[in-house]
């Protein structure tokens, strides 16, 4: 990446999951980054994003490190608790709901909350969260999914309400919801089949070259891994 001078800084959150890792290796291979720092329960036993009280310990761990460039939150769950997403409305039942938006919404809002602050307040920065294409209310032609897609439907919202309020102070700051594309993973491997899929180094690839060419907005961004922007 360029856009963020020879000499970033980049925390990679959800370090251990197939596109977090892939985020984490060609970081630590660019040689404008001169520091990677990755968050995961691997990294932070505690680190749990239904914890708040874990999210902002472990917040205050990175606190010495800072400030980013990049902060990168490859966090969330399409299967949770061995329940796959449901196809009809016959298939919703609250516990599954709540979990979904637990995980995919609420944990990385609060990821926000408490790692927003680590970002440089000056100088260009990025915050990008894995999003989904399904979390598109425009975009949806097949229906069903319905925990997953309403969970990143919200997240969406955090992502863009949290620009608008960001750009007030922090003028250089870029967010982004980013779609992967179908990356073969643990996530992908029940629905679709890996020769079907994305390799991670590919998607990531393609997704870092995005984020480095988005300008400063009022707002924020909804792209996927070739650079083409999402209706929300």
């Amino acid at each position: 990446m360029n856009s963020l001078g020879d000499s970033y800084k980049a925390l990679v959150i959800g370090s251990s999951g197939t596109i977090g890792m892939a985020f984490a290796t060609a970081l630590k291979n660019d040689p404008n980054c001169r520091l990677v720092a990755c968050l995961s329960r691997n990294t932070v036993p505690d680190f749990c994003l239904e914890n708040e009280a874990s999210i902002s310990y472990s917040a205050g761990l990175f606190a010495s490190e800072a400030p980013f460039h990049l902060i990168i939150d490859a966090t969330g769950a399409l299967t949770i608790d061995g329940q796959g997403p449901e196809k009809q409305l016959s298939g919703l039942n609250p516990i599954q709901l709540s979990r979904a938006f637990q995980i995919n919404t609420i944990g990385p809002a609060l990821i926000i909350k408490h790692f927003l602050p680590l970002l440089d307040a000056k100088n260009r920065t990025i915050y990008a969260k894995l999003s989904a294409r399904v979390g598109s209310i425009s975009d949806n032609q097949k229906g069903g999914w319905y925990s997953y897609r309403a969970s990143k439907a919200a997240l969406n919202m955090i992502l863009q309400t949290a620009a608008i309020e960001s750009n007030r102070s922090r003028p250089n700051l870029v967010f982004a919801a980013l779609q992967p594309g179908t990356v073969a993973s643990k996530l992908s491997a029940n629905f679709v089949s890996a020769d079907q899929c994305l390799p991670a180094t590919v998607a990531v690839q393609g997704l870092m070259t995005a984020l480095d060419s988005l300008t400063t907005k009022k707002g924020a961004y909804f792209i996927d891994y070739q650079g083409q922007e999402i209706v929300w």
